[in-house]
């Protein structure tokens, strides 16, 4: 699952850490990062976390290949 994180959009609401915390964490600023190994963990709430936002900042998509 490819997985990314506009971190010029994030707002910091921390809905994505709130329903994916095994994907997403916030650093000292309050943005959004992947937890390392975070796109490996990806669970069914990886795309609820992306839904969440509320500014959009999260994209998720199926991994080619």
């Amino acid at each position: 699952m490819g997985i990314g994180i506009d971190t010029d959009r994030c707002i910091g609401a921390g809905q994505c850490a709130l329903a994916a915390p095994k994907v997403f964490t916030q650093d000292d600023d309050g943005v959004s990062t992947l937890l390392p190994g975070g796109a490996v963990a990806a669970d069914p709430m990886t795309r609820e976390a992306a839904r969440a936002c509320p500014v959009g900042a999260i994209t998720v998509e199926p991994r080619r290949g």
